[in-house]
């Protein structure tokens, strides 16, 4: 492995700190400025080149998402919305996803940032692009989803696929990342690898399942490392480490696209998980350690300054500094309260519910399965993801995969189905 250092891009826009989805809303874009202030504090924007995102146009937007659904999120105004918003239902507007002032820039400027952080990866130009303002895994083809709009994780994929034959993503997101998985649910070309809180009675999206593992000519190829409440970094380091070397043996990447959600993180407004900012930062560590070309983008986290420590850990690891304690002088220095530390955990809230046994199994089945899998899947450039959920061949009994079908997507789509039941949505629209 070469000892070189990576050459890094990394994409930042002033405007994020305006960004204001509202005053109740656990979603604060504000986050990105904070993590970017300790960044340049640090002097960690020396070591990188950085860019301005540019706006996706809309032809980028709708190589994954529907042109109506794009055309929506451009044309609807807050008053409008707030007027209407039960007319907004079929593409899941609503209080979680609300209209607010610049949105539809925000998504541009995000997903820009994620195909071009994509493109010059493509090029050779760079081995690492870092956007932490990108990572909105569940926006579906034609709705929001979980405070997402444009799935930036899949325009990035997308990207990608036009000179990789095969692409891994990684999600390490405490939320399942359902939106990525459902985009690449039936093809071989691209492998999700989500850990994530798997409580379905109660915990969004309620998807994730150990059973979920791809269809058709996917099938195996969505791996999902389901965990329970008060996850630990020694949890989770003793799922992800091997299973994610697995991964890498058998799939042979040319390119990785790394969520960085750090809503795992001990403390977090929404999630239970007791992770903390240095157990974060390894994980991104261990994904660069094995030195192929990776898109790395964040996700969610609902304690601002937590948010900022462990990007800004995870940005010094992927720089290959390690950086003093003490925080540095600078804009949202008040923001970080007394401690004035970088590597600052609050006190776990939930009991560690993962079991030795149960991991050690959860983790067998797993490993079993990768282990089953063809090396290394050949494709041929000009052959893209399939824009169909239902896969083109039968590789089985045709009933058997229709059942199997039927109840993904009844548990991943289920606010669609709810839609067409009440006759704001038409099934037939995309046809």
């Amino acid at each position: 492995m070469s000892a070189r250092k990576r050459r890094i891009a990394y994409f930042y826009d002033n405007d994020y700190a305006g960004m204001y989805y509202g005053a109740d809303h656990p979603m604060k874009p504000p986050r990105i400025a904070m993590t970017h202030s300790l960044v340049v504090g640090y002097g960690l924007h020396e070591g990188m080149d950085v860019y301005k995102p540019r706006r996706a146009q809309k032809d980028e937007l709708t190589a994954f998402h529907s042109e109506d659904y794009v055309d929506t999120l451009r044309s609807t105004d807050p008053e409008t919305f707030q007027n209407s918003i039960q007319s907004y239902s079929k593409y899941a507007l609503d209080e979680d996803c609300p209209i607010f002032p610049g949105l539809f820039d925000f998504c541009r400027q995000y997903s820009g940032a994620s195909i071009e952080g994509a493109s010059k990866l493509n090029s050779g130009q760079y081995d690492i692009a870092i956007n932490w303002a990108g990572g909105l895994h569940h926006a579906k083809k034609s709705s929001a989803s979980g405070f997402c709009y444009i799935n930036d994780c899949v325009l990035g994929i997308l990207e990608l696929l036009k000179v990789h034959p095969r692409v891994l993503y990684i999600d390490i997101d405490i939320h399942h990342g359902d939106g990525v998985e459902e985009a690449f649910y039936c093809t071989d070309r691209v492998m999700t690898l989500s850990t994530h809180l798997y409580r379905p009675e109660w915990f969004f999206p309620g998807t994730g399942a150990l059973e979920e593992i791809g269809e058709g000519q996917g099938r195996g190829y969505s791996v999902n490392i389901p965990l329970v409440e008060g996850c630990t970094d020694d949890d989770f380091m003793f799922m992800f480490k091997p299973i994610l070397e697995r991964v890498i043996q058998v799939f042979n990447p040319g390119a990785i696209v790394l969520q960085c959600g750090a809503d795992g993180l001990v403390g977090d407004r929404l999630g239970t998980f007791n992770m903390t900012v240095e157990g974060h930062a390894s994980a991104v560590e261990l994904v660069k350690s094995y030195n192929i070309p990776t898109l790395v983008l964040g996700g969610g986290g609902y304690i601002k300054t937590n948010v900022a420590r462990a990007w800004t850990l995870g940005t010094a690891a992927l720089v290959g500094t390690d950086l003093d304690d003490t925080l540095p002088d600078c804009k949202f220095a008040q923001y970080f309260g007394p401690e004035g530390r970088l590597r600052y955990n609050p006190a776990p809230r939930f009991q560690d519910l993962n079991t030795k046994e149960d991991l050690h199994a959860i983790r067998g089945i797993i490993l079993d399965t990768i282990k089953r899998l063809d090396s290394a899947p050949g494709a041929h450039l000009d052959v893209h993801p399939p824009a169909s959920f239902i896969p083109h061949e039968n590789v089985e009994d045709e009933e058997v995969v229709h059942n199997r079908l039927t109840a993904y997507a009844q548990s991943h789509f289920i606010h669609y189905l709810r839609c067409v039941e009440a006759g704001s949505a038409d099934p037939f629209d995309s046809l």
